[in-house]
Protein backbone atom coordinates (compact mmCIF):
# COMPACT_ATOMS: atom_id res chain seq x y z
CA UNK A 1 0.00 0.00 0.00
CA UNK A 2 0.95 3.59 0.06
CA UNK A 3 2.18 5.74 2.56
CA UNK A 4 0.22 8.70 4.17
CA UNK A 5 0.48 11.66 2.01
CA UNK A 6 2.11 14.44 3.88
CA UNK A 7 0.79 17.99 3.36
CA UNK A 8 2.99 20.39 1.45
CA UNK A 9 2.52 23.65 -0.55
CA UNK A 10 5.21 24.16 -3.14
CA UNK A 11 7.40 27.43 -2.36
CA UNK A 12 6.27 30.83 -4.05
CA UNK A 13 9.82 32.35 -5.52
CA UNK A 14 8.07 36.36 -6.15
CA UNK A 15 6.65 38.77 -3.36
CA UNK A 16 3.32 38.34 -3.66
CA UNK A 17 1.19 41.15 -4.51
CA UNK A 18 -1.48 43.18 -2.72
CA UNK A 19 -4.19 41.78 -4.49
CA UNK A 20 -2.72 38.57 -3.84
CA UNK A 21 -2.26 39.01 -0.26
CA UNK A 22 -5.76 39.82 0.84
CA UNK A 23 -6.31 36.24 -0.71
CA UNK A 24 -4.04 34.48 2.11
CA UNK A 25 -6.71 33.64 4.26
CA UNK A 26 -8.61 31.82 1.19
CA UNK A 27 -5.40 30.11 0.99
CA UNK A 28 -4.67 29.07 4.37
CA UNK A 29 -8.53 27.22 4.14
CA UNK A 30 -7.57 25.39 0.82
CA UNK A 31 -4.73 23.80 3.01
CA UNK A 32 -6.01 23.07 5.80
CA UNK A 33 -9.40 21.39 4.20
CA UNK A 34 -6.78 19.60 2.09
CA UNK A 35 -4.64 18.41 4.83
CA UNK A 36 -7.45 17.54 7.12
CA UNK A 37 -7.93 14.98 3.95
CA UNK A 38 -4.58 13.49 3.32
CA UNK A 39 -4.02 15.35 0.24
CA UNK A 40 -2.11 17.89 -0.74
CA UNK A 41 -2.00 21.21 -2.91
CA UNK A 42 0.57 21.24 -5.52
CA UNK A 43 -0.04 24.79 -5.97
CA UNK A 44 -2.09 27.92 -4.98
CA UNK A 45 -5.47 28.08 -6.27
CA UNK A 46 -7.15 30.79 -7.22
CA UNK A 47 -11.25 32.27 -7.30
CA UNK A 48 -12.94 31.57 -10.61
CA UNK A 49 -13.71 34.38 -12.29
CA UNK A 50 -16.84 35.12 -14.66
CA UNK A 51 -14.62 34.19 -17.61
CA UNK A 52 -13.63 30.71 -16.38
CA UNK A 53 -16.78 28.64 -17.59
CA UNK A 54 -19.82 30.30 -19.10
CA UNK A 55 -23.32 30.22 -18.20
CA UNK A 56 -23.48 27.14 -20.67
CA UNK A 57 -20.96 25.41 -19.15
CA UNK A 58 -22.64 26.06 -16.44
CA UNK A 59 -25.49 24.19 -17.20
CA UNK A 60 -23.89 21.21 -19.21
CA UNK A 61 -22.41 20.39 -15.64
CA UNK A 62 -25.68 20.48 -14.34
CA UNK A 63 -26.73 18.63 -17.16
CA UNK A 64 -23.87 15.88 -16.56
CA UNK A 65 -24.73 15.58 -13.05
CA UNK A 66 -27.88 13.85 -13.47
CA UNK A 67 -28.69 11.13 -11.46
CA UNK A 68 -28.58 9.03 -14.77
CA UNK A 69 -25.24 9.51 -15.16
CA UNK A 70 -24.62 8.79 -11.07
CA UNK A 71 -24.21 12.41 -9.78
CA UNK A 72 -26.81 13.00 -7.28
CA UNK A 73 -25.75 14.54 -4.42
CA UNK A 74 -26.86 16.57 -1.01
CA UNK A 75 -26.96 19.85 -1.15
CA UNK A 76 -24.46 21.99 0.08
CA UNK A 77 -24.02 25.91 0.40
CA UNK A 78 -24.64 27.56 -2.98
CA UNK A 79 -20.68 28.70 -4.41
CA UNK A 80 -19.85 24.91 -3.34
CA UNK A 81 -22.67 23.65 -5.54
CA UNK A 82 -21.92 25.82 -8.21
CA UNK A 83 -17.65 25.26 -8.27
CA UNK A 84 -18.95 21.15 -7.88
CA UNK A 85 -20.43 21.72 -11.10
CA UNK A 86 -17.73 23.42 -12.61
CA UNK A 87 -15.42 20.98 -11.71
CA UNK A 88 -17.76 18.53 -13.37
CA UNK A 89 -18.07 20.09 -16.49
CA UNK A 90 -14.25 20.21 -16.67
CA UNK A 91 -13.59 16.57 -15.43
CA UNK A 92 -16.04 15.06 -18.41
CA UNK A 93 -13.74 16.93 -20.99
CA UNK A 94 -10.91 14.08 -20.13
CA UNK A 95 -7.99 16.25 -21.23
CA UNK A 96 -5.18 17.62 -19.94
CA UNK A 97 -6.05 21.34 -19.12
CA UNK A 98 -9.66 20.21 -18.24
CA UNK A 99 -8.49 18.00 -15.20
CA UNK A 100 -6.39 20.78 -14.07
CA UNK A 101 -8.89 22.87 -13.63
CA UNK A 102 -11.69 20.75 -12.37
CA UNK A 103 -9.38 19.84 -10.13
CA UNK A 104 -9.08 23.81 -9.12
CA UNK A 105 -12.76 24.12 -8.87
CA UNK A 106 -13.51 20.88 -6.82
CA UNK A 107 -10.26 21.93 -4.57
CA UNK A 108 -12.41 25.33 -4.42
CA UNK A 109 -15.86 23.52 -3.55
CA UNK A 110 -14.22 21.73 -0.16
CA UNK A 111 -12.69 24.98 0.40
CA UNK A 112 -16.43 26.38 0.66
CA UNK A 113 -17.98 22.95 2.24
CA UNK A 114 -15.42 20.76 3.48
CA UNK A 115 -18.05 18.29 4.58
CA UNK A 116 -19.02 18.27 0.77
CA UNK A 117 -18.78 14.53 -0.27
CA UNK A 118 -19.47 15.25 -4.02
CA UNK A 119 -16.27 17.65 -3.77
CA UNK A 120 -13.99 15.42 -2.39
CA UNK A 121 -15.66 12.48 -5.12
CA UNK A 122 -14.55 14.67 -7.86
CA UNK A 123 -11.15 15.26 -6.34
CA UNK A 124 -10.76 11.69 -6.35
CA UNK A 125 -11.93 10.65 -10.15
CA UNK A 126 -9.58 13.44 -11.21
CA UNK A 127 -6.56 11.92 -9.94
CA UNK A 128 -7.89 8.65 -10.95
CA UNK A 129 -8.13 10.07 -14.52
CA UNK A 130 -4.86 12.32 -14.74
CA UNK A 131 -2.19 9.61 -14.87
CA UNK A 132 -3.92 8.71 -17.92
CA UNK A 133 -5.09 11.52 -19.45
CA UNK A 134 -1.70 13.65 -18.76
CA UNK A 135 1.49 12.57 -17.74
CA UNK A 136 1.16 12.59 -14.08
CA UNK A 137 2.71 9.71 -12.69
CA UNK A 138 0.61 6.93 -11.32
CA UNK A 139 3.04 7.05 -8.06
CA UNK A 140 1.59 10.43 -7.57
CA UNK A 141 -2.42 10.50 -8.51
CA UNK A 142 -3.30 7.37 -7.01
CA UNK A 143 -2.30 8.34 -3.48
CA UNK A 144 -4.24 11.47 -3.92
CA UNK A 145 -7.19 9.63 -5.24
CA UNK A 146 -7.49 6.91 -2.92
CA UNK A 147 -7.02 9.68 0.35
CA UNK A 148 -10.23 11.86 -1.63
CA UNK A 149 -12.36 8.83 -2.05
CA UNK A 150 -11.52 7.31 1.15
CA UNK A 151 -13.00 10.84 2.74
CA UNK A 152 -15.73 10.84 0.28
CA UNK A 153 -17.33 7.68 1.89
CA UNK A 154 -16.21 8.88 5.59
CA UNK A 155 -18.15 11.72 5.09
CA UNK A 156 -21.51 9.45 3.07
CA UNK A 157 -20.91 6.07 3.03
CA UNK A 158 -24.71 6.10 1.21
CA UNK A 159 -22.86 7.80 -1.84
CA UNK A 160 -22.82 5.23 -4.96
CA UNK A 161 -20.49 7.74 -6.50
CA UNK A 162 -17.76 7.90 -3.34
CA UNK A 163 -17.65 3.94 -3.58
CA UNK A 164 -17.41 4.20 -7.32
CA UNK A 165 -14.49 6.06 -6.99
CA UNK A 166 -12.94 3.85 -4.11
CA UNK A 167 -13.64 0.98 -6.25
CA UNK A 168 -11.48 2.46 -9.20
CA UNK A 169 -8.53 3.26 -7.16
CA UNK A 170 -8.67 0.31 -5.33
CA UNK A 171 -8.37 -1.99 -8.74
CA UNK A 172 -5.56 0.07 -10.20
CA UNK A 173 -3.70 1.95 -8.10
CA UNK A 174 -3.80 -0.39 -4.70
CA UNK A 175 -4.51 -4.01 -6.77
CA UNK A 176 -6.73 -4.71 -4.24
CA UNK A 177 -9.17 -6.80 -6.23
CA UNK A 178 -11.26 -7.89 -3.40
CA UNK A 179 -11.84 -4.33 -2.33
CA UNK A 180 -12.42 -3.43 -5.70
CA UNK A 181 -15.40 -6.01 -6.49
CA UNK A 182 -16.68 -5.11 -3.00
CA UNK A 183 -16.84 -1.36 -3.79
CA UNK A 184 -17.93 -1.34 -7.08
CA UNK A 185 -21.21 -3.96 -6.44
CA UNK A 186 -21.45 -1.16 -4.06
CA UNK A 187 -21.84 1.21 -5.95
CA UNK A 188 -24.51 -0.27 -8.29
CA UNK A 189 -26.78 -1.77 -5.46
CA UNK A 190 -27.12 2.32 -4.03
CA UNK A 191 -27.62 3.24 -7.41
CA UNK A 192 -28.42 0.84 -10.01
CA UNK A 193 -28.35 4.12 -12.79
CA UNK A 194 -24.84 5.42 -11.99
CA UNK A 195 -23.77 5.19 -15.58
CA UNK A 196 -19.99 5.81 -14.13
CA UNK A 197 -20.48 2.92 -11.58
CA UNK A 198 -21.26 0.36 -14.73
CA UNK A 199 -18.65 1.78 -17.04
CA UNK A 200 -15.41 1.11 -14.55
CA UNK A 201 -16.96 -1.63 -13.68
CA UNK A 202 -16.69 -3.06 -17.06
CA UNK A 203 -13.65 -2.14 -17.67
CA UNK A 204 -12.59 -3.53 -14.53
CA UNK A 205 -14.10 -6.85 -15.57
CA UNK A 206 -12.14 -6.83 -18.74
CA UNK A 207 -8.79 -7.13 -16.63
CA UNK A 208 -10.24 -10.23 -14.94
CA UNK A 209 -11.17 -12.01 -18.70
CA UNK A 210 -15.18 -12.02 -17.47
CA UNK A 211 -15.88 -10.59 -21.03
CA UNK A 212 -19.85 -11.51 -21.03
CA UNK A 213 -20.42 -9.36 -17.64
CA UNK A 214 -17.92 -6.88 -18.51
CA UNK A 215 -19.87 -6.45 -22.17
CA UNK A 216 -22.98 -6.35 -20.39
CA UNK A 217 -21.88 -3.47 -17.88
CA UNK A 218 -20.40 -1.74 -20.44
CA UNK A 219 -23.67 -1.50 -22.35
CA UNK A 220 -25.61 -0.69 -19.45
CA UNK A 221 -23.22 2.40 -19.18
CA UNK A 222 -23.78 3.42 -22.83
CA UNK A 223 -28.12 2.77 -22.07
CA UNK A 224 -27.75 5.27 -19.30
CA UNK A 225 -25.24 7.68 -20.51
CA UNK A 226 -25.38 7.52 -24.54
CA UNK A 227 -23.74 10.41 -25.75
CA UNK A 228 -20.20 9.79 -23.65
CA UNK A 229 -17.48 9.04 -25.78
CA UNK A 230 -15.76 7.72 -22.93
CA UNK A 231 -17.98 5.19 -22.91
CA UNK A 232 -18.12 4.17 -25.91
CA UNK A 233 -14.12 4.64 -26.70
CA UNK A 234 -13.91 1.55 -23.83
CA UNK A 235 -17.02 -0.36 -25.16
CA UNK A 236 -14.46 -0.64 -28.40
CA UNK A 237 -11.28 -1.78 -26.05
CA UNK A 238 -13.46 -4.26 -24.72
CA UNK A 239 -14.94 -5.81 -27.84
CA UNK A 240 -11.66 -6.18 -28.91
CA UNK A 241 -10.98 -8.10 -25.81
CA UNK A 242 -13.44 -10.38 -26.22
CA UNK A 243 -12.26 -11.17 -29.90
CA UNK A 244 -14.23 -8.58 -31.99
CA UNK A 245 -11.69 -6.85 -34.07
CA UNK A 246 -13.52 -4.94 -36.60
CA UNK A 247 -16.49 -3.98 -34.38
CA UNK A 248 -14.02 -2.84 -31.91
CA UNK A 249 -11.81 -0.79 -34.97
CA UNK A 250 -14.88 0.66 -36.20
CA UNK A 251 -15.97 2.06 -33.01
CA UNK A 252 -12.79 3.77 -32.09
CA UNK A 253 -13.15 5.06 -35.80
CA UNK A 254 -16.23 6.44 -34.98
CA UNK A 255 -14.98 8.06 -31.61
CA UNK A 256 -12.11 9.47 -33.54
CA UNK A 257 -13.89 11.21 -36.22
CA UNK A 258 -16.44 13.05 -33.64
CA UNK A 259 -13.64 14.17 -31.32
CA UNK A 260 -9.94 14.12 -32.55
CA UNK A 261 -9.18 15.56 -29.30
CA UNK A 262 -10.22 12.99 -27.51
CA UNK A 263 -6.74 10.62 -26.51
CA UNK A 264 -8.43 6.92 -25.46
CA UNK A 265 -9.27 6.28 -29.44
CA UNK A 266 -5.84 7.03 -30.17
CA UNK A 267 -4.39 4.65 -27.85
CA UNK A 268 -6.45 1.86 -28.27
CA UNK A 269 -6.15 2.18 -31.81
CA UNK A 270 -2.69 2.02 -31.34
CA UNK A 271 -2.38 -0.84 -29.56
CA UNK A 272 -4.53 -2.76 -31.63
CA UNK A 273 -2.90 -1.59 -34.73
CA UNK A 274 0.44 -2.61 -32.49
CA UNK A 275 -0.87 -6.35 -32.22
CA UNK A 276 -2.13 -6.84 -35.36
CA UNK A 277 1.19 -5.49 -36.71
CA UNK A 278 -0.57 -2.64 -39.05
CA UNK A 279 2.69 -0.74 -38.34
CA UNK A 280 1.54 2.33 -40.58
CA UNK A 281 -1.69 3.07 -38.69
CA UNK A 282 0.09 2.62 -35.51
CA UNK A 283 2.49 5.12 -36.36
CA UNK A 284 -0.22 7.34 -36.92
CA UNK A 285 -2.21 6.98 -33.43
CA UNK A 286 1.28 7.08 -31.72
CA UNK A 287 1.67 10.31 -32.53
CA UNK A 288 -1.45 11.96 -32.21
CA UNK A 289 -1.59 9.91 -28.82
CA UNK A 290 1.45 11.89 -27.97
CA UNK A 291 0.15 15.39 -29.17
CA UNK A 292 -3.21 15.31 -28.02
CA UNK A 293 -1.15 14.66 -24.08
CA UNK A 294 1.29 17.00 -24.42
CA UNK A 295 3.81 14.05 -24.01
CA UNK A 296 7.65 15.06 -25.38
CA UNK A 297 8.64 11.91 -24.17
CA UNK A 298 5.91 9.69 -26.22
CA UNK A 299 6.08 12.23 -29.41
CA UNK A 300 10.50 11.18 -29.19
CA UNK A 301 9.02 7.58 -29.52
CA UNK A 302 6.68 8.03 -32.38
CA UNK A 303 9.37 10.09 -33.65
CA UNK A 304 12.08 7.69 -33.67
CA UNK A 305 9.94 4.34 -34.75
CA UNK A 306 8.84 5.93 -37.88
CA UNK A 307 12.10 7.32 -38.88
CA UNK A 308 13.12 3.54 -38.68
CA UNK A 309 10.19 2.24 -40.19
CA UNK A 310 10.78 4.27 -43.39
CA UNK A 311 14.17 3.58 -43.92
CA UNK A 312 14.59 0.01 -42.11
CA UNK A 313 10.86 -1.82 -41.94
CA UNK A 314 9.10 -3.04 -39.50
CA UNK A 315 12.06 -4.52 -37.94
CA UNK A 316 14.01 -1.72 -37.71
CA UNK A 317 10.81 0.25 -36.31
CA UNK A 318 10.33 -2.49 -33.36
CA UNK A 319 14.23 -2.06 -32.53
CA UNK A 320 14.13 1.63 -32.65
CA UNK A 321 11.15 1.36 -30.66
CA UNK A 322 12.56 -0.73 -28.01
CA UNK A 323 15.44 1.78 -28.19
CA UNK A 324 13.77 5.00 -27.59
CA UNK A 325 11.71 3.29 -24.79
CA UNK A 326 14.75 2.01 -23.04
CA UNK A 327 16.99 5.42 -22.78
CA UNK A 328 13.69 6.97 -21.22
CA UNK A 329 13.17 4.90 -19.33
CA UNK A 330 16.62 4.59 -17.54
CA UNK A 331 15.90 8.44 -17.47
CA UNK A 332 12.88 7.95 -15.86
CA UNK A 333 10.81 8.81 -18.52
CA UNK A 334 9.13 6.30 -19.39
CA UNK A 335 6.79 3.44 -17.88
CA UNK A 336 8.51 -0.27 -17.44
CA UNK A 337 4.93 -1.70 -18.10
CA UNK A 338 4.89 -0.41 -21.64
CA UNK A 339 8.58 -1.40 -22.34
CA UNK A 340 7.64 -4.67 -21.56
CA UNK A 341 4.89 -4.25 -24.23
CA UNK A 342 7.66 -3.70 -26.96
CA UNK A 343 9.74 -6.74 -25.84
CA UNK A 344 6.71 -8.89 -25.63
CA UNK A 345 5.92 -7.93 -29.35
CA UNK A 346 9.60 -8.59 -30.28
CA UNK A 347 9.48 -12.14 -28.42
CA UNK A 348 12.09 -11.31 -26.14
CA UNK A 349 10.37 -13.22 -23.46
CA UNK A 350 13.21 -13.21 -20.72
CA UNK A 351 13.44 -8.95 -20.76
CA UNK A 352 9.42 -8.52 -21.24
CA UNK A 353 9.30 -10.49 -17.68
CA UNK A 354 12.33 -8.25 -16.20
CA UNK A 355 10.49 -5.18 -17.31
CA UNK A 356 7.01 -6.00 -15.82
CA UNK A 357 8.84 -6.74 -12.36
CA UNK A 358 10.52 -3.67 -12.68
CA UNK A 359 6.94 -2.46 -12.96
CA UNK A 360 5.52 -4.00 -9.85
CA UNK A 361 8.78 -3.05 -7.96
CA UNK A 362 8.00 0.39 -9.14
CA UNK A 363 3.74 0.73 -8.98
CA UNK A 364 3.68 1.76 -12.57
CA UNK A 365 0.48 1.75 -13.98
CA UNK A 366 -0.96 -0.89 -16.68
CA UNK A 367 -0.20 -3.90 -14.69
CA UNK A 368 -3.64 -5.17 -13.50
CA UNK A 369 -4.25 -4.75 -17.43
CA UNK A 370 -1.76 -7.86 -17.84
CA UNK A 371 -3.34 -10.67 -18.13
CA UNK A 372 -5.81 -9.23 -20.66
CA UNK A 373 -2.68 -7.83 -23.11
CA UNK A 374 -2.60 -9.89 -25.75
CA UNK A 375 0.62 -8.49 -26.03
CA UNK A 376 1.44 -11.21 -23.15
CA UNK A 377 0.25 -14.23 -24.51
CA UNK A 378 3.87 -15.58 -25.42
CA UNK A 379 4.44 -15.35 -21.48
CA UNK A 380 1.75 -17.12 -20.07
CA UNK A 381 3.64 -20.17 -19.45
CA UNK A 382 6.66 -18.19 -17.80
CA UNK A 383 6.27 -19.20 -14.19
CA UNK A 384 7.55 -15.61 -13.22
CA UNK A 385 5.22 -13.88 -15.47
CA UNK A 386 2.06 -16.24 -13.24
CA UNK A 387 3.62 -14.93 -9.72
CA UNK A 388 3.03 -11.53 -10.80
CA UNK A 389 -0.42 -11.98 -11.70
CA UNK A 390 -0.81 -13.69 -8.37
CA UNK A 391 1.08 -10.78 -7.10
CA UNK A 392 -1.05 -8.07 -8.39
CA UNK A 393 -4.55 -10.33 -7.66
CA UNK A 394 -5.22 -11.62 -11.02
CA UNK A 395 -7.00 -14.88 -11.54
CA UNK A 396 -4.83 -17.80 -12.31
CA UNK A 397 -4.36 -18.22 -15.79
CA UNK A 398 -5.65 -21.69 -17.14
Amino acid sequence: MFPEIAPQVEAVAEVPSASARRKWPYVFALVAALSAAGIYASKVYRHPTDADVTTGARTAAASSSSSSQGFTHRPANHEAEELYLQGRFFWNKRTPESLTKAVDFFTQAIVHDPGYAQAYVGMADCYNLLREFSVMPAKEAYPRALAAAKRAVELDDQSSQAHASLAFVSAYGMWDTATAEKEFRRAIELDPNNSVAHHWYATYLVSLRRYPESLAEIERAQALDPTSNSVVADKGTILFSAGRLEEATALLKQVEETDPNFMSPHRELKYIYLLTANYPNYLVESRKEALVLHDSSALAVADAASHAFTAGGSNAMLLALRQEQKKLYDQGLFSPYYLAETCAVMGNKREAVQYLQAAYDQRADGLLQMEDNAAFNNLRDDPKFRALIAKVGLPPLT
